[in-house]
């Protein structure tokens, strides 16, 4: 019996991970389905190479129809796509539509300072990177 124990010990120290690994990918690819499937006109996504776009046409079951730019629409498979990207909301073009005209006029001061600095300055140029180099 006691010779039994530890290579059972051994293959339990082997077999969780894999079994909690393969758990955790069964949930990622459902997920993805999920999203891939739940996809309509009019979504922002990006894609697995970066490409950023708008969902144009969803009526094929293996591909997509994606806007890259207006009136440019290019065709993907529906596995290409990521993730659904949520518009950004910027807080303060909120603030501004409230009426609050005094804290947007003394923004636009200090952007107009920011620039005429910056431009007096000249270009702003990073030394170059020196990778192992000594």
């Amino acid at each position: 019996m006691e010779g039994l124990f530890l290579p059972l010990l051994l293959m339990l120290v082997v077999a969780i991970p894999l079994i909690m690994g393969t758990r955790k990918q069964k949930r990622m690819m459902a997920q993805q389905q999920e999203l891939q499937n739940s996809l309509a006109p009019g979504d922002r996504v990006m894609t697995t190479s970066g490409l950023y776009a708008t969902v144009a046409d969803t009526s094929d079951e293996t591909t997509i129809d994606l806007e890259i730019a207006d009136g440019v629409v290019t065709t993907w498979l529906r596995q290409a796509v990521r993730e659904k990207i949520n518009p950004v909301v910027d807080d303060e073009s909120a603030s501004d539509e409230e009426g609050d005209t005094s804290v947007a006029e003394e923004s636009t001061v200090a952007e107009a300072d920011e620039k005429e600095t910056e431009a007096a300055k000249g270009p702003q140029v990073a030394p170059p990177l020196e990778h192992g180099k000594k």
